[in-house]
């Protein structure tokens, strides 16, 4: 935890609430004239979407299951080692996971990719976090010890999952594949809860 380069997460699942949270936060910073850097949860995946949908077949056909929530699909290391390099320097880096083709087409892109890793603006205030593992915490990675502020965001479930679908036809997902989403999204949570931390541990 860092007095001079502190840390925000908003954390929570897709359509739980943490946009319109965050919405706030941002208008408190322009309030109070910070200027902060902004990292997204889920520039934090291992895989693009082609890579996720090869490794979800090649699990189920070996048996297993693998989460869009949990360590395989998500780097809780990197992202550790984003918060203590911005509570130590106030510096890191950032990209952004292309969700939709309007997203996509000014980095000349196709969306479920990755744009490029550059550095966070400098200087700033506050590093702002949104996205589902700011309080993580697994017998590897502590995420939640490095965070000052962690708000968890978790609506009634069946809401959560009515927007989810909303947003996933939305976002041109097949009706199909986003019901899948759902029931990895039960898995996920599942395994969300057991290892986010109710209150960040001091260091």
């Amino acid at each position: 935890m860092s007095a001079k380069h502190p840390v925000i997460a908003v954390t929570g699942s897709s359509g739980a609430g943490t946009t319109t949270t965050s919405l706030a936060f941002r208008k408190i910073f322009a309030q109070l004239n910070l200027h902060a850097a902004e990292v997204e949860g889920d520039s934090f995946h291992r895989y693009t979407r082609p890579e996720m949908d090869m490794a979800i077949r090649k699990a189920r056909d070996a048996g297993r299951h693998i989460s869009y929530f949990g360590p395989e699909a998500n780097d809780f290391g990197l992202l550790e080692q984003t918060f203590i390099e911005y509570g130590q320097s106030g510096k890191g880096k950032s990209r952004k996971y292309l969700h939709t083709y309007d997203e996509a087409v000014p980095w000349n892109q196709v969306p479920g990719t990755f744009t490029p890793w550059q550095p966070l603006p400098e200087p700033t205030d506050v590093l702002f976090y949104e996205g589902l593992h700011g309080g993580v915490v697994t017998p590897q990675h502590n995420v939640a010890q490095h965070v000052d502020l962690l708000v968890g965001v978790v609506p009634i479930v069946n809401l959560e999952w009515i927007q989810k679908l909303i947003r996933d036809h939305q976002r041109a997902r097949a009706l199909t594949r986003s019901s899948d989403g759902l029931g990895s999204a039960f898995n996920g949570r599942l395994y969300q809860l057991h290892h986010t931390a109710v209150f960040p541990h001091p260091s």
